[in-house]
């Protein structure tokens, strides 16, 4: 099977106000995602992520790693990162999904979630760098877990679970209307890598 063989050329969206967030399914061949999933666990330059909370900086069990085609910086939860140069995989797969879903991205930002026990509290990605109502596509490496989105005002919640070389795309004024979140749980116990490509605006 080859990448893309399975992808979904109209997926459903999942929100039913406010935005636009599309579960693609899985897009790359078992052996693909086995391939990049074990490449970025060993060649990626993973770093704890750092936040400042309430004034005080907290540094996170879950590791990330920037990239993009420049060395360009970007700024979320009040810490600044300077982007590494895009590696030949992540290249790869960028051009795959802009391909297949007419988006462009100019970076990535990585996480590693060791177990079940790292998550994301709810959350929405609207730092002033991303481009307003961009898309983020979301490529999911590893471990499956449950993903949810609640929406602000009316906290309706959806929930999906992410597998091994799928991919789901967040667009439009989802960001604005909704929450998202990685719940922790016990039931897992291997690592989740989760590849989310964007634009920022240089």
């Amino acid at each position: 099977m080859d990448l893309f063989s399975q992808f979904d050329k109209t997926p459903k969206n999942l929100l039913s106000k406010n935005g636009k967030v599309f579960y693609y399914g899985v897009v790359l061949s078992r052996a693909k995602a086995d391939f990049y999933y074990k490449s970025f666990l060993n060649t990626i330059n993973w770093q704890n992520d750092k936040a400042i909370i309430f004034g005080k900086q907290v540094i996170t069990k879950r590791k990330v790693a920037w990239y993009a085609n420049s060395y360009f910086e970007y700024s979320y939860s009040n810490t600044t990162k300077t982007a590494l140069i895009f590696t030949k995989e992540l290249i790869a797969l960028k051009l795959l999904i802009e391909k297949e879903t007419n988006e462009t991205y100019n970076s990535c930002l990585l996480n590693l979630y060791h177990d079940g026990s790292e998550g994301m509290a709810w959350h929405s990605d609207g730092e002033k760098d991303l481009k307003e109502n961009g898309a983020i596509a979301s490529l999911s490496l590893g471990a499956e877990r449950k993903f949810g989105f609640k929406h602000k005002d009316t906290k309706e919640t959806v929930y999906k679970i992410l597998q091994h070389g799928s991919l789901l795309v967040m667009k439009d004024e989802t960001q604005k209307h909704w929450l998202h979140s990685l719940p922790r749980t016990k039931k897992v116990h291997r690592p989740r890598i989760n590849l989310t490509f964007r634009t920022i605006k240089k």
